[in-house]
């Protein structure tokens, strides 16, 4: 990463030294921190980084500016992705993106400021603790895509339920904050203005206890995603991806803002 002082950048991710916490930031705001083809890897580059520099103890994962954490994948870049092969490639960057989240040795901690949909809300199920802002919207409409939410399908029936899962897989609903907190996928919400503040206050106290208890507490209490079915999502997704009735789809949608697919 290029350091700046307190400040480091990693493709679209900037990060902040905040004593013992860093903050990642989805920094494309004016495209509501859609995700390029990039993201995930760089994503694992800047936890691995943080992970091993010595001094971070606990992360906070958010979004710039003021309307979204992330709306998903954008759409535009989605027309590099030819072949098969290439989408695979995609889809197994992004399940290595959510399990460098999910399978950290740092306590991360999702600050969602905005719209946090597709991939944006993916993220969440794999952070270990979500504050929400009271502006918050949750969704995962691939469906309008032709699509399903690779990760999603996998960890959201172990955070929100199966019939939870179903119905914003199946229908794209979205939840507010308040909706969020209420089915287990946020753990806190609070006033907009209030977010950074309060999320940074609970890192801080996580970051005070023991990080090997976390590290194993983590391990024990998230029993990963089984390895099959991850496979089986991944190379299933792509193969979806490049169906007939996907790409029409994705044809349709390249000029809609938010853009949002895993």
């Amino acid at each position: 990463m290029r350091a700046h002082e307190n400040m480091s950048v990693e493709g679209d991710f900037l990060v902040e030294a905040h004593g013992e916490i860093s903050i990642i930031l989805m920094n494309r705001p004016e495209k509501l921190n859609a995700m390029r083809r990039s993201f995930y890897r760089d994503l694992c580059k800047v936890i691995s980084t943080l992970e091993h520099d010595g001094r971070t103890r606990a992360i906070v994962l958010t979004g710039s500016g003021d309307k979204a954490f992330s709306a998903g994948a954008d759409i535009s870049s989605f027309g590099d992705l030819k072949t098969l092969d290439d989408k695979l490639a995609y889809m197994t960057d992004a399940m290595a993106g959510f399990s460098a989240i999910e399978c950290s040795t740092l306590p991360i901690i999702a600050a969602v400021n905005g719209l946090a949909l597709g991939g944006g809300c993916e993220i969440t199920l794999a952070c270990d603790i979500v504050i929400a802002s009271d502006k918050a919207v949750f969704g995962m409409p691939e469906v309008t895509l032709g699509l399903v939410p690779g990760y999603g399908v996998l960890r959201a029936p172990q955070v929100i339920g199966r019939q939870m899962t179903k119905l914003m897989v199946m229908a794209a609903e979205r939840l507010s904050a308040e909706e969020a907190l209420d089915v287990g996928l946020v753990q806190r919400v609070v006033p907009h203005a209030n977010l950074m503040t309060t999320t940074l206050a609970l890192a801080k106290k996580v970051a005070s206890y023991s990080s090997l208890a976390h590290t194993i507490g983590k391990k024990i209490i998230n029993r990963s995603v089984d390895r099959s079915a991850a496979d089986f999502a991944t190379i299933a997704l792509a193969m979806l991806s490049g169906s007939e009735e996907a790409a029409k789809r994705l044809r349709e949608s390249r000029h809609l803002v938010p853009i949002a697919v895993d």
